[in-house]
């Protein structure tokens, strides 16, 4: 299945340079380019590509401002962002908008190539480096307890939910499910939701299980 993607950057050259990387790959097309988020919120509405590459600081509506109109309209393409920043300010706001991943633009063309690929089916991607600034950020004091919803949401991940299917039971969005997902991990010290549901269970959090 060929990935439909919309490229988002203010500087013409990266544009043209994200064209060039994914037009020699048979796997991609690329459906439309945006210079800002508001034209990317346009152009996603009306091309309705599978993943939008998003950069965040933009002039006018900037990449987080996108990412959060886009899930608020339920647009269903999935958003990586693409960005040169790392710095807590920017990756956690993106995150919590409803980005799927967040890439930093000096990946390699296969990392690239991996990460868009994971984000077109769902997958949450987030480069090495800014994972460890995500879980740095939020890790806890020590043995911080997990809050009730947290472990609500840890439960249904356990039961093989997946964030949409533990957003649609507890009510709330998919972006609120991933951000909880978030801090578990880093209560946990943990990485991924493998690892979060085997420390859970080890720790006696989750019980028996179900």
């Amino acid at each position: 299945m060929t990935i439909r993607l919309l490229i988002t950057d203010d500087h013409p050259i990266v544009r043209d340079g994200l064209r060039g990387i994914f037009t020699v790959d048979e796997g991609f097309e690329v459906v439309g380019e945006a210079a800002d988020g508001t034209e990317a919120v346009t152009l996603a509405e009306k091309l309705r590509p599978d993943v939008v590459l998003m950069d965040l600081r933009m002039p006018g509506a900037d990449g987080v401002s996108a990412i959060t109109e886009l899930a608020a309209r339920g647009n269903p393409a999935k958003v990586l962002v693409l960005t040169t920043y790392d710095t807590d300010s920017d990756v956690l706001p993106a995150i919590e908008a409803g980005a799927t991943g967040y890439l930093l633009k000096d990946a390699p063309r296969e990392e690239l190539f991996r990460a868009v690929r994971a984000a077109a089916r769902g997958e949450a991607v987030l480069s090495p480096a800014v994972a460890s600034r995500l879980i740095g950020q939020m890790r806890a004091p020590a043995k911080e307890p997990l809050s009730a919803r947290e472990l609500e949401v840890l439960g249904l991940i356990a039961d093989g939910r997946t964030n949409k299917d533990a957003a649609r039971k507890l009510f709330i969005s998919e972006a609120t499910v991933k951000t909880h997902l978030l801090h578990v991990y880093a209560k946990l010290g943990v990485n991924d939701r493998a690892a979060a549901v085997a420390q859970a269970f080890k720790l006696g959090l989750l019980g028996g299980g179900s």
